[in-house]
């Protein structure tokens, strides 16, 4: 991709055309870090570019905007652009073709805002770019106000930039998030979702859920989890704090033990298992309960996904975990095919790994999921099957007739796998009898 990025400048550039790396891209290479992606801005309008290479596609007409073929690979070219008024608190009235630094001036952030010919690495900046990326810092370009009420998701964006570069927000950029945060309304909440997963698996999430809190942008979209601050917990389970705090803890240790833009439905998990404490929550005495919980957390992860258009398959393996979270307290007090049926389930590394940030986060007692760990060993080396020894078919042969008592001795036979008495099928067909007899032997 750099290759081709580095080849579409050099023939914009041939053709007469002023042309840079825009973006990302730049503020990616100045901070040491390898671009996702290139993309280009240019003089030229797009049917003047679409000629100069293998192949052209529109992606955005009415923005000057289209991406080309070069060495097999598509690259984004957009034309030097200044826009007009935002109405609608998202998109641009109208465009027209401009200079490269009314380009610039038309930008979220000033790190974003950075050109680069990467032909003589000449670096345009017409924001102070590079000295905010210097300083650490997080600032809009221009009027912090403005830039914000042109485009609401520039809301989530500034948490998640700062976030994920380990940026400080410049005093008036955060006022002016404070200021506009009720104008989220504007933006789509499948939009809204995805700037908070990216938030939520990139390499601060306790700091993004801190920041989107003291914004007050948390609550404009998920004000369910706004009420963990404050939702006290008993100090000798939870130590740490309240469900806020302990929440954060197990986000910060998930960042430590899981790559960025890792596990969303994780993270999720970790989010919102403990969603229903603050409507769970009762004083007995002295003593602090939270019964039924995970019940109540995942009726409120549902309805919070559900609103963030999150992917159906997500919400299904986060509800898993929301729901069975507490199964760990049990563990040890299990029958064999119980624990063995909890272990082998689909999803089950996932909700170890929740419980191990659970666990950590609180007292730091890890012996639940150890033992978790030692009877997958023991699962692996004994190479229990984890479907039934016989088929239904086989069954009917031996004489069992098909209806619910046939499904009854599938799931037994299961059990009796799991529990190590069954190992072959000789063994299941024996067992079988000997437990269920056939129909035509009764």
């Amino acid at each position: 991709m750099y290759a081709a990025a580095l080849e579409v400048v050099r023939r914009l550039q041939k053709a007469g055309f002023e042309t840079y790396w825009v973006g990302g891209c730049v503020r990616d290479r100045l901070l040491g870090l390898d671009p996702g992606d290139y993309d280009v801005a240019t003089a030229a309008l797009p049917a003047e570019a679409a000629p100069l290479f293998d192949a052209s596609r529109e992606v955005g007409r009415s923005f000057n905007v289209l991406q080309v073929r070069c060495s097999d690979v598509w690259i984004e070219v957009a034309t030097f652009r200044s826009e007009g008024d935002y109405r609608d608190g998202r998109h641009p009235e109208h465009i027209a073709p401009a200079d490269a630094r009314t380009d610039a001036l038309r930008r979220d952030f000033t790190i974003n805002a950075l050109f680069l010919d990467p032909l003589t690495d000449r670096i345009l900046d017409f924001v102070g770019g590079q000295e905010d990326l210097r300083r650490r810092l997080l600032r809009c370009v221009g009027d912090p106000e403005a830039r914000l009420r042109e485009d609401a998701l520039r809301l989530m964006r500034a948490v998640r930039f700062a976030c994920r570069f380990a940026l400080d927000l410049e005093p008036e950029t955060r006022r002016a998030l404070e200021n506009n945060a009720e104008r989220l309304r504007l933006v789509a909440a499948e939009r809204i979702g995805e700037e908070f997963l990216q938030m939520l698996t990139g390499p601060q999430p306790e700091r993004a859920m801190t920041l989107l809190l003291e914004t007050g942008l948390l609550e404009r979209f998920a004000p369910e989890l706004v009420r963990l601050q404050g939702c006290e917990q008993s100090p000798r389970h939870h130590p740490e704090g309240d469900v806020w705090v302990h929440t954060l803890r197990m986000l910060s240790l998930m960042a430590e033990s899981v790559p960025p833009d890792g596990d969303r439905a994780l993270a999720l998990g970790v989010l919102l298992h403990d969603a229903g404490k603050p409507d769970s929550r009762r004083l007995r005495g002295e003593s602090v309960t939270f019964y039924g919980h995970e019940r109540r957390g995942q009726e409120i992860a549902s309805a919070l996904m559900q609103r963030l258009a999150i992917p159906s398959r997500t919400q299904e393996t986060v509800s898993m975990l929301v729901g069975q979270h507490l199964r760990f307290l049990d563990v040890e007090q299990m029958r064999k095919s119980t624990l063995r049926r909890f272990v082998l389930q689909e999803g089950f590394d996932r909700l170890l790994a929740l419980h191990r940030l659970d666990a950590l986060s609180s007292r730091g007692d890890l012996s639940s999921w150890e033992f978790c760990r030692r009877e997958l060993q023991a699962i692996a080396e004994e190479g229990i099957p984890v479907r039934p020894l016989l088929s239904g078919h086989e069954l009917q042969a031996l004489g069992y007739l098909p209806g619910p008592r046939l499904g009854e001795i599938l799931r037994a036979l299961v059990d009796a796998q799991l529990e190590g008495i069954v190992r072959d099928g000789p063994g299941a067909q024996a067992w079988v009898r000997a437990q269920y007899p056939p129909e035509r032997d009764r």
